[in-house]
């Protein structure tokens, strides 16, 4: 005797890819997901591939994993996707020590960030 399945959170239309600990600030990192909030699937790859931001590369490998759990696990067209949701949350902090001049100290701290990307069909009802 086992546990009931966990029903599926998103609909069926829909696909997620989650990247978590990422080594960026959250304010930075909603600046490129904000670039592909509601793009075609193969408009936001474009953006992301020409996109001068070091953090792009990362999102478009998450994008691309999204689009790869869409058409394998789902079985969705990826001609009809778009990205529906691309959410930037906040992870830990690490915190470091500066040594400053005359035995003083500086905190620097270095944020973690999550990214979640939900690719939806075109003409299904959001």
């Amino acid at each position: 005797m086992s546990k009931a399945k966990t029903p599926r959170a998103l609909p069926d239309y829909s696909a997620m890819a989650n990247l978590r600990m990422l080594r960026i600030s959250p304010r930075k990192l909603n600046l490129v997901a904000g670039m592909i909030r509601g793009q075609r699937v193969d408009k936001a790859l474009n953006t992301l591939t020409f996109s001068p931001k070091r953090i792009a590369q990362d999102v478009k490998k998450a994008l691309m994993s999204a689009i790869s759990n869409a058409e394998n696990n789902h079985g969705l067209d990826i001609d009809k996707l778009y990205v529906s949701e691309a959410i930037v949350g906040k992870a830990l902090v690490m915190k470091r020590l500066d040594i400053r001049g005359r035995s003083k100290a500086g905190r620097i701290k270095k944020p973690f960030s999550h990214l979640r990307i939900v690719v939806s069909e075109i003409g299904e009802v959001v």
